[in-house]
């Protein structure tokens, strides 16, 4: 939406008054969230150093060299070598790339599912909404990490079974979300002008009622990214997700625990890794969510 000049007279002269977008109002509070700042900044270091990983390693993240094996944390070696003399910076980079894929991709699947049953469930009502939620409850009775690991087992480990099941244990979170403000609005004055001019029900819900409820919904994805990824490296860990040698983060942890009393720093940089990109995530969901919130508009 471009910005809207007004003219104000006033009795002896005309004030000229300059209304700032929607979009660039919440950008402006943005900004000075100082919280969602220092997130934001921190996420987009990490993920630019993820991407360029082919770059500042192109050795690859398996190259091996046994004469360096189980070097601390030095000028050369950032993070330390493995058991396998491998870099283990040169790993989390590499891995950064899986877990942040993992942590996206399956964020959009799970959002584009249950928005659409969330959706469908609170402007349909009735029947439909008891059904799409019953199922939806009987979902969330089970433990997200308990969920994925099933399906997961059902159908095999590596990075797309990994997607699939995060995706579906999350997609309860984003049904729920969307019912409830649909409930509230579905009845609202634009809605049934909407009705009156005879548009279908996919355009009501799409073009109309959707937009009006995307704040909380932009909060949930970005909080749901770093939600997934800890699923993710859950999943690794316990072995259903992402195999070695591949470097995910949780894979990287499993690897080398069995080395955690002598050489823990194999543990706690991917650990420290991971916490970065999850506290940064949750401090620009937090910061965003602030600066969408309707009562602080002015």
């Amino acid at each position: 939406m471009p910005d809207q000049t007004i003219a104000v007279r006033q009795p002896d002269e005309t004030v000229i008054v300059k209304q700032r977008s929607m979009f660039r109002q919440i950008l402006a509070r943005l900004v000075r969230n100082r919280s969602a700042m220092i997130g934001f900044c921190l996420l987009m270091i990490i993920v630019v150093l993820c991407l360029l990983a082919p770059v500042i390693a192109p050795q690859g993240f398996n190259a091996q060299n046994i004469s360096a094996k189980f070097q601390p944390p030095s000028l050369k070696y950032p993070c330390g070598t493995d058991n396998l003399g491998r870099d283990i910076f040169v790993r989390i980079l590499y891995g950064g790339r899986i877990s942040l894929l993992i942590g996206v991709v399956s964020t959009l699947f799970s959002a584009a599912i249950g928005i659409v049953i969330g959706l469908f469930a609170g402007y349909r009502g009735g029947s439909t909404d008891n059904v799409a939620m019953r199922i939806i409850d009987i979902v969330m009775s089970i433990p997200a990490i308990l969920l994925a690991i099933t399906i997961a087992a059902a159908l095999g480990t590596g990075v797309n079974s990994a997607i699939i099941a995060i995706g579906i244990a999350s997609i309860p979170i984003f049904a729920r979300l969307t019912r409830a403000p649909i409930i509230q609005v579905k009845n609202e004055e634009y809605i049934e002008a909407a009705r009156a001019i005879s548009a279908s029900q996919f355009r009501i819900m799409f073009r109309h009622l959707l937009p009006n409820i995307l704040s909380p919904l932009i909060v949930q994805i970005t909080i749901n990214v770093a939600l997934s990824i800890m699923l993710a490296a859950g999943l690794s860990f316990l072995g259903m997700g992402v195999q070695p040698p591949n470097p995910e983060w949780g894979a990287i942890i499993t690897s080398a625990k069995v080395y955690i009393i002598d050489h823990s720093y194999m543990v706690t940089m991917p650990g420290i890794a991971m916490a970065l990109t999850v506290i940064s995530l949750n401090l620009f969901g937090d910061g965003l969510r602030d600066c969408l919130d309707p009562r602080l508009k002015i």
